[in-house]
């Protein structure tokens, strides 16, 4: 029952992490279709292209929403955050569309 509470949990904040900012003038799909970041392992974002400062205050706004509702999520239900990092990661991973960038064991490749 944990993990069931665990992987909802988790999915819900995904969906509610990865929402782009208001103020970015640049969604996270359009990013995602541009090729500038990809979904992590870890359950964060990462830059597909460093050089994009638009796409990089993205991924540090995301990563900021999704790392708290990681948190949060661990705590109430008594894991270890790394857990649910490693389970949004693999969620993230799954549900990115084919032509987005995702991390592999080599680094970074097209979905």
């Amino acid at each position: 029952m944990l993990i069931v509470r665990l992987a909802m949990a988790t999915c819900i904040a995904i969906l509610w992490a990865t929402m782009a900012s208001p103020v970015s003038a640049l969604s996270l799909d359009e990013a995602k279709a541009m090729g500038l970041v990809g979904e992590r392992t870890n359950g964060y974002l990462g830059a597909i292209n460093t050089s994009n400062a638009e796409a990089q205050a993205l991924i540090s706004d995301i990563n900021q929403k999704r790392r708290q509702a990681y948190e949060d999520i661990a705590k109430r239900n008594r894991t270890p955050q790394t857990a649910v990092e490693t389970l949004a990661g693999e969620k993230a991973i799954q549900n990115t569309k084919p032509g987005n960038f995702v991390e592999g064991p080599g680094g970074w490749m097209k979905k």
